[in-house]
């Protein structure tokens, strides 16, 4: 794709910190759903080496915090969804809010910013599991974080899904958008504690979502360039992500909070696992959007700075496909935490790879692949869908980067991938005589037969100097008060 030369002139906003030159207020979302992790200080490393100096996190894990700890980074931890209910009494909140935050708020410690309350806990399909513990939660982390003498810095939120809010089917438009009428209740209460604590709401938006298996969704309209203007009472919407971010706005304004700070939680794009899951919608998208957050220019009704965390870092191989199977390739970087395709972070149209993970330890060139001489092929299907069932098999799907494989290569690769989560073992290559070690790169085009990394893990030293950090954040906490 043509980069507009205009977009070589963007950035006027732009943030210069000793980190380097960023767009203004970037971040990303830091996932750990996969089989084999990058050690977290790689992970740290490489944040750092991209000058990305905000994360949200999707938990408050002692050795990712250790990792982070010093780092310079602003962090937003977070409480997942099956923890809300505990999060209802005041005293567990109080516990976990000293566990997770107090103790490492002191000079070199983690630059805790944020606290996510849940994970888009209104999902429609939740079927409102969570609909009556969210707010009880938040109310219970924020009060908390103030009697810790930390409510002016750290601000609790609830990451919401973008499908809180809507307009009515008779007027489709920003202008008209509301909060769901099953949650309005609860979104305003929300909101209401949101706005006397001065902390903003948090939404995640993902044009890609139009997209997926919606065929009349008009295609330019996921992406910043080109689409045909929808007019919402004078103003012209040339992309869902304008449109959405809107709507909410609209939202907010309709209970009384329509200056409400408002951060994206999420927002990017797959690039496997559905025929708009690749690399070359992923790029076009990424460079629509990092543009035009460089010059500041937001929305129309929000014409000024968003605060925005891309999803994701890394791609995560042993999350949920129920969603689709696109939800294990959202990441920037690959599994082994190297680029996936040329990208300018600062909005300036200047695109190169990111600077990916630093010595990064992978298994032997060894892969698993279909014995051509097995004679007795009866028991491939079953076998396949076992390998498939305890892997990653993603990238076979329609639309996706091996879905042109004949059916020996579909069974190579289901073997290696399950070959490759079991570190190599050679019991993991047999499938009832049908798979066959080799030292020979099996793959095939545009089809990568992957060869896993070495997973992380915790050596006594770092364990020793983490809890050293640990003691002296205790000593120093412990003064404090």
């Amino acid at each position: 794709m043509m980069v507009n030369p205009l977009a070589l002139f963007v950035g006027l906003a732009i943030l210069i910190s000793p980190l380097g030159i960023m767009v203004d207020g970037l971040g990303v979302n830091w996932g750990t759903m996969a089989t084999h992790k990058l050690p977290p200080k790689t992970v740290v490393q490489m944040l750092k080496d991209n000058n990305i100096n905000k994360v949200k996190l999707f938990d408050a894990d002692e050795t990712t915090m250790g990792a982070l700890a010093g780092s310079g980074l602003e962090v937003m931890v977070a409480i997942p969804n099956d923890q809300l209910t505990v999060m209802g009494s005041y005293e567990r909140a109080q516990d976990w809010v000293r566990k997770n935050v107090t103790r490492y708020n002191f000079s070199g410690g983690v630059n805790i910013t944020l606290v996510a309350v849940g994970n888009e806990p209104f999902l429609k399909s939740y079927n409102g599991s969570f609909i009556n513990l969210t707010f009880p939660a938040l109310q219970n982390i924020q009060n908390a974080l103030n009697e810790a003498g930390l409510g002016n810095s750290v601000k609790a939120t609830v990451p919401l899904n973008a499908d809180v809010y809507d307009s009515p089917a008779s007027n489709p438009v920003p202008s008209a958008g509301r909060f769901r009428a099953d949650i309005l209740g609860q979104m305003t209460q929300i909101v209401d504690f949101l706005g006397k604590n001065n902390a903003p709401i948090t939404i995640n938006i993902y044009p890609f979502l139009s997209l997926y298996g919606n065929d009349d969704f008009p295609l330019n309209y996921a992406f910043f360039d080109g689409a045909q203007p929808i007019d919402d009472n004078g103003i012209a919407y040339t992309n869902v992500f304008d449109a959405n971010f809107d709507t909410l706005v609209s939202s907010l304004k309709a209970v009384g909070h329509g200056d409400m700070p408002i951060i994206v939680g999420e927002v990017g794009w797959p690039t496997e696992g559905d025929k708009h899951a690749n690399n070359g919608d992923a790029y076009r998208f990424y460079n629509g959007l990092l543009p035009r957050l460089g010059t500041n220019k937001g929305t129309p009704l929000r014409p000024s700075y968003i605060e925005v965390y891309l999803f994701g870092l890394l791609d995560e191989d042993a999350k949920s496909i129920a969603p689709g199977a696109f939800e294990r390739h959202w990441g920037l970087f690959r599994f082994d935490g190297q680029p996936k395709f040329p990208l300018d972070l600062s909005g300036q149209g200047q695109n190169k790879l990111l600077i990916g993970a630093q010595n990064v330890t992978y298994l032997p060139n060894k892969w698993c692949a279909l014995n051509n001489d097995a004679k007795d092929l009866t028991k491939l299907a079953k076998n396949i869908d076992f390998a498939c069932t305890f892997s990653d098999c993603t990238a076979l799907g329609y639309g996706s980067s091996c879905n042109g494989l004949d059916a020996n290569g579909n069974a190579s690769y289901a073997f290696n991938m399950y070959f490759q989560v079991k570190n190599q073992d050679e019991d993991a290559c047999i499938f009832q005589g049908l798979g066959s070690i080799t030292t020979v790169n099996i793959s095939q085009g545009q089809c990568d037969f992957p060869i896993q990394i070495v997973a992380s893990s915790v050596s006594s030293s770092s364990v020793s100097s983490y809890l050293v950090w640990l003691i002296a954040g205790a000593l120093f906490v412990f003064l404090m008060f």
